[in-house]
């Protein structure tokens, strides 16, 4: 996921897919523990998509954008 896709998302959805990410990295770490994770470097690209997400997240409501009329 790249900084501009998550631009381009409402806040609700940056919320959701941290949501989704953090399910899915509990997820990944489980299957990591029981040996049945093959690609382990599916753990650290959904480490760094939540801290995108959450970087945009703070981003934004520090300099909310005016809005245009």
């Amino acid at each position: 996921m790249k900084s501009s896709e998550v631009r381009e998302m409402t806040s609700e959805e940056m919320h959701r897919k941290v949501i989704d990410l953090k399910q899915e990295l509990f997820n990944l770490r489980f299957q990591h523990e029981i040996g049945q994770l093959e690609n382990q470097a599916r753990i650290r690209k959904t480490k760094q998509d939540i801290a995108r997400l959450l970087t945009v997240i703070r981003e934004v409501s520090k300099n909310p954008q005016p809005v245009k009329a």
